[in-house]
């Protein structure tokens, strides 16, 4: 596919950007699928409160125009050769704003953002929800459906987004105005992008030309093509397909096909992606401070460059029986504990900065294998693949350590941006930039393979018994920094 212009066919090119929590990332691809221009900005989280973390809409804004521009212009062409923009933001992450004029409310409240953990507390104690659980576990002993069984175990937690609009409700008299617009980064962008014509356009949307110069036609997660972005980049199509992104947080999720699945544990059932009559559901389980670990261990200055840390980890036979809880926002499945606390145990002094990196980098990996046992518990289906993306996934310590304990092989794409990736490929899916998923599939490169180090059993693995017992005093850590921060 080719622009044409002034009698001659330019080539054209699909862009795509990524929102992350604390960054911005912009990539232009090629037909091949290869990165011709790049460009980045930070995202600085705000910390207004113990407990809160907040984003500035103006700020993300200017980083998302700084970005769009900068890539373009790093490829060497020009905005008019761009056919499509794909957009991929985190979830959860919300503000509000005066429809007339555009302006904020309030800052962005962040996926991980604590401060309606004691509404959420409230509300998991209340007699409405001791109710409900009790008839649905009468329902359960009566039809023995799973179904039933995960209602009388629900609970909410504060990465649901309606307890915070509550909280931002009782705390910003504005929200009450009339012509209040609610949404999440996603809807904020194609507010500003279509001039506040978001909410009446058909998909896909023209963007304004103000901004760019150029009309650009965007598709986006809220469009009549929902998608996981980076499992969609990593072309995990098909049942039993794994993807783990390790960012700020941890993702997996599991490919469960045509129906959605029922968690008792804490996962949680998403559309991946819905392609004209097609609707895949996935199963997914998080952790929510993973990147954000090393970079405060980085903060501590424990090292000074994050490619220090795989060496680092290596020096050591182990860690010194030092644990590290990684619980800076909070347990996610299968805890599910918004109350913890983020610690180090088994301090010596004999302990050095090298012990402390390898015990943070193989918190990271435990929890990998608790969500991966888990998942596998839950959900019955078979594995077929596994692939990690993500700026922690580069750290090749973690990466062996995960397919130690997996006992499987998992693969590591060469580019580990891989939301940008299928932001991409839905958006040039949508417009005939790429015809097909196979065509997909052919485009996709992986960088290194790491396969388990442990005991061959029915064509599997199992770990070593050098990692049970640590993996055991983890354990117990983690079961000590629970229910921290619950009032006495």
């Amino acid at each position: 596919m080719g622009s044409q212009r002034n009698g001659f066919k330019k080539e054209s090119f699909i862009l795509s950007v990524d929102v992350g929590t604390t960054s911005i990332r912009c990539h232009v691809y090629d037909k091949e699928a290869k990165i011709r221009g790049s460009c980045i900005t930070k995202v600085v989280p705000l910390y207004p409160e113990v407990g809160h973390v907040e984003m500035d809409p103006d700020a993300l804004w200017r980083g998302f125009i700084t970005v769009v521009k900068g890539a373009v212009q790093d490829a060497g062409i020009q905005m008019r050769q761009i056919e499509a923009l794909g957009i991929s933001t985190q979830r959860g992450t919300f503000t509000t704003w005066d429809r007339t004029t555009g302006v904020p409310f309030h800052n962005f409240i962040s996926w991980q953002d604590q401060r309606a953990a004691d509404l959420v507390k409230s509300w998991n104690r209340s007699c409405t929800m001791k109710a409900l659980q009790g008839v649905m576990k009468v329902v359960y002993f009566l039809t023995r459906q799973k179904r039933s069984l995960a209602a009388s175990l629900i609970v909410f937690s504060t990465q649901h987004v309606t307890f915070r609009l509550v909280w931002a409700l009782t705390h910003y008299e504005q929200v009450y105005e009339n012509n209040c617009c609610f949404g999440t980064i996603d809807t904020w962008l194609l507010f500003k992008l279509t001039k506040g014509g978001s909410g009446s356009c058909e998909w896909p949307l023209p963007m304004s030309t103000i901004c760019f110069e150029s009309s650009i036609v965007i598709y986006n997660l809220s469009s009549g093509l929902h998608f996981i972005q980076s499992m969609f980049g990593e072309c995990c199509f098909d049942v039993g397909d794994v993807k783990i992104t390790m960012g700020t947080g941890t993702f997996m999720d599991i490919n469960t096909g045509n129906k959605p699945h029922t968690s008792v544990a804490g996962l949680y059932p998403l559309v991946g992606w819905k392609i004209g009559s097609e609707v895949v559901y996935l199963a997914e389980g998080n952790a929510a401070d993973t990147g954000t670990a090393i970079k405060w261990a980085q903060e501590l200055e424990l090292f000074s460059d994050v490619q220090e840390t795989t060496a680092m980890a290596y020096s050591v036979s182990d860690s010194d029986g030092v644990c590290f809880v990684p619980s800076f926002s909070g347990l996610q499945a299968p805890l599910n504990d918004p109350k913890a606390c983020a610690s180090f145990m088994g301090l010596k002094p004999s302990t050095t900065k090298s012990h402390l990196v390898r015990a943070i980098l193989e918190s990271v990996a435990f929890r990998n294998k608790q969500l991966y046992d888990t998942m596998l518990r839950e959900t019955h289906i078979p594995i077929t693949k596994i692939r990690v993306d993500g700026g922690v996934s580069s750290n090749d310590f973690i990466m062996q350590l995960t397919a130690d304990l997996f006992g499987r092989k998992v693969a590591r794409p060469q580019h580990h941006e891989m939301s940008c990736l299928g932001a991409a490929f839905v958006a040039g899916l949508g417009i005939g930039f790429w015809r097909t998923r196979d065509e997909l599939k052919k485009l996709q490169s992986t960088d290194e393979v790491f396969l388990p180090r442990g005991i061959p059993r029915e064509g599997a693995y199992s770990p070593s018994g050098e990692y049970i017992p640590v993996l055991q005093s983890w354990e117990r850590a983690l079961r000590r920094s629970m229910h921290w921060y619950n009032k006495p």
